[in-house]
């Protein structure tokens, strides 16, 4: 979904005009975020493909499931986290727009860099919270409480660095209408 009638989204030719440390770092993040989104997709099928195992498996042969839920869980816990960047850069996650039509055009790019400005700041703390979680789960050694007990900083790395690329790329769009480049 993307924002409102906001004129500078729409020109992504010269986003960091002018800024070369900016568009390299824009352009090590877009490929970045198109390379977990062809493993994020992976993922997802492969998820499809355990869940459905399993299910066939308890169905046909009343064969137990010790590990087939919780490595799901893990590939779409990676999934969603992981291009959660990709996502932000294409403008794709929820917004409200009630006012975007009665605000002026202006006051709609204020509005837009309030609000990656405001999410910017719940972004970093979720990571900094995330990265402290997966410290304590690899110092600790803790595993999930199954039989199979796969460990549990794999999930929190996983959020952990898929919330710290959200920062980036909010930090992108933050940092770009500063410097004259276009938002996207």
């Amino acid at each position: 979904m993307m924002h409102g009638p906001v004129t500078d989204q729409d020109d992504s030719t010269s986003t960091a005009m002018g800024n070369t440390p900016l568009a390299v770092l824009q352009r090590a993040l877009g490929l970045c975020n198109n390379i977990i989104v062809v493993f994020a997709s992976i993922a997802l099928i492969a998820a499809c493909i355990i869940l459905s195992y399993s299910v066939l498996g308890r169905a046909l042969f009343h064969s137990p499931n010790y590990w087939q839920d919780e490595a799901a869980v893990f590939l779409l816990v990676g999934a969603t986290f992981m291009t959660a960047a990709y996502v932000q850069s294409q403008r794709g996650h929820v917004s409200i727009e009630a006012f975007v039509g009665l605000l002026s055009e202006r006051a709609n790019r204020i509005r837009l860099w309030l609000v990656d400005v405001a999410s910017f700041a719940f972004c970093a703390f979720f990571a900094w919270k995330s990265w402290t979680l997966a410290h304590e789960a690899y110092v600790d050694g803790q595993v999930s409480n199954s039989m199979w007990s796969p460990p549990l900083a794999i999930p929190y790395v996983l959020m952990a660095l898929g919330m710290s690329l959200l920062c980036i790329q909010l930090l992108l769009q933050i940092i770009l209408p500063l410097t004259g480049g276009a938002r996207r």
